[in-house]
Formats: structure tokens, sequence, C-alpha cells
């Protein structure tokens, strides 16, 4: 059995910058035709100028690869003059806004949303879609349940503003992307797959550790359901976030999960194991491209059920990453 995917499309990626990036990228540009490239450095990507020299640095690291970086700016209350300096640059996507502290890197992120009307405003008139990663500093498993109101709020304030509630967690999450026309939503490859169990259910496993954190049964089964059927407001989004080894197996441990290089085969195995692969193209392209009007670099992407051994780490430029599910074989593969 196999499935060919046209200019699949990672609408929610970690790159990092310098060594790192150099190592990661190629995972991810290899086998997309393109992603939506988180702004969250140290510093953060704020303004038009940090984000061309940002996607450059992309481009030089996806090594001839056809893939194209659709880049995203850090919500800083950017002025009008800075969007548009922003939106004339052509691999300009969006604006990702982070509640302070909610992620990493996210300290310089936004502590009053009553301060951000100006800017979103702006973004509506302009046609910029916003990000947001949607956790309150509440109880971890409530994080997510807690924001809601706060797209509800935005969803019907700015009726004309395109929101995307990044890296959905929740049933609850997703019963909202149909009382509001304007918003849509990414979901993560460990979020259709793991629960909170098998993070920290038995022995702690470090490399399954992200934010928002897995939730519950129930709440993984309702993702993976809208993901199989189809759902026309879904979107593939990795949340891909590579983490040098020794700050993941540590105390302190860093969050996120490393799946660039296996996300499209086991998104094969999982859509064929629930007779879904005519539905795997528009979670991984056709949503995204209609909701947003993109046109990928044409590419074209074959998986066969042929098992793969995930390799234990990716290692070089002086970086070691492990991956989710590392040394573990899958049924599917690149062709």
């Amino acid at each position: 059995m196999q499935i060919t995917l046209d200019a699949p499309l990672d609408m929610h990626l970690h790159l990092r910058d310098g060594e790192m990036a150099r190592l990661v990228t190629p995972c991810s540009a290899r086998t997309f035709a393109g992603a939506v490239i988180m702004p969250n450095l140290v510093p953060p990507v704020t303004n038009a100028a940090s984000m061309q020299a940002y996607a450059a640095r992309i481009l030089q690291a996806a090594n001839g690869c056809d893939f194209h970086p659709y880049m995203t700016l850090f919500f800083k209350n950017q002025t009008r003059q800075e969007l548009e300096e922003a939106r004339a640059h052509p691999l300009f996507f969006g604006i990702k806004l982070y509640p302070a502290g909610a992620t990493t890197n996210s300290e310089g992120g936004v502590k009053n949303l009553g301060d951000t009307e100006t800017t979103l405003h702006i973004m509506e008139e302009m046609g910029i879609p916003l990000l947001i990663h949607g956790e309150s500093h509440g109880f971890v498993m409530d994080r997510e349940q807690d924001f809601l109101p706060v797209y509800r709020h935005l969803a019907t304030r700015f009726p004309k503003l395109k929101i995307s509630m990044e890296h959905i967690t929740t049933a609850a999450a997703l019963d909202l992307l149909d009382d509001h026309e304007n918003l849509h939503a990414t979901v993560t490859l460990q979020h259709l797959l793991i629960t909170l169990d098998d993070l920290a259910g038995g022995m702690l496993k470090p490399h399954l550790f992200c934010k928002p954190i897995a939730k519950r049964p129930a709440d993984r089964d309702a993702l993976l359901q809208a993901a199989l059927s189809g759902h026309p407001k879904l979107m593939f989004g990795s949340d891909s976030a590579p983490h040098p080894i020794h700050k993941k197996e540590c105390c302190g441990c860093a969050a996120g999960v490393f799946t660039a290089p296996l996300a499209l085969a086991k998104l094969a195995e999982t859509f064929s194991r629930h007779n879904a692969l005519h539905n795997l193209q528009a979670f991984v392209s056709g949503n995204a491209r209609r909701i947003y009007g993109l046109t990928p670099p044409a590419k074209t992407i074959t998986l066969v059920d042929t098992p793969m051994t995930i390799p234990a780490a990716y290692r070089g430029f002086g970086q070691q990453v492990v991956p989710m599910d590392a040394g573990h074989t899958i049924g599917w593969s690149i062709a």
C-alpha cells in the first residue's frame, strides 16, 4: 500500500537557530513543501529585518531542498508601519502571540491581552493571520480549557481576523471550532497518539514532554477522530521542537517533542490503521491551503507501508536530538 501526498505542509514548526537549525531543518525540508516557522528565538523575531535574516538562515540550512518557510513575527504590539514592512516580504505569513512565560522562550510575550487590541485591529484590517499559544497560567491540565474564553472573545471582537488555535489538546477546543467561522486549529502528531499516562503514568518519558501537556484519553480520541474524518478547520502542525539531549534528560526537562523526521510516516501509519488514508491529504495540506490561500512549491512525497526504524538520535554540527519513538520500528516510511 502507498499514498502520494501533494505539497505536504507543517503549519507549526520550530527550527531553532545556529547549529541546531543546521541539523534539524533538512528533516523537515526533505519531506514538506513548506512550514510555518515559529519566532520564539532568543532574542525573538519581532520585525521585518530579523525575520528576513532568519529566513535566509533557514533557506541556507535547507541545503537546496524545495522548501518554503512561512515566517512569523513574535507578537510585540507591532505598529502599522512594522506590519506593513513585514507583509512586504514574500515569506511573511502571520503573527504568533505567546502569553508571557507560557512555554519555551516566551518570557517576552503578552502579559495583558487588553493591550493587544490596537495591533489586532490593524492585523484584521490588513488580513494578517493571528496564531496563538492558548494557555493560561493555571493548573497544568486546565490551562487550555481556561484559555478558551479568550479565544471566544477574540473571535467575536475581531470577526474578520483569521485566528489559529495552536496545537490544541482537548475535545473542548475542538468543539469551539464549530462556534466561530474565523477560528481554525492545528494539532500535533503526539497529541493524536498519546495521553498524560504515556508521559508520566510509569517511568517518566522526557522526550514526550511538551506544552501544552498531553491530556486524557477522551481528548486524544476526539482529536484523532477529527483528523481522521477530515475536519475542514483542522490542520497538521507538528510543533516539532528540538532540544539538545542534555536539556531533555535532566532536572528541569525542556518542553518539546522532536517529530519532524517521522511525522509523515507516522501519520500515514495512523490513518492507514483507521482506514482513513483518503483524508490524509486534507489534514497535511489541503485544509491549510484552502484556509490561507497558500500556493506552496510543487512537491510530492510518497509513503509506503514498509517498516522503518526510527534512529536513537539525530546527530550533527555538535548537536544531538532524540526523536519521539526513538529506536522503535513503525509500519510506514518515505519511499
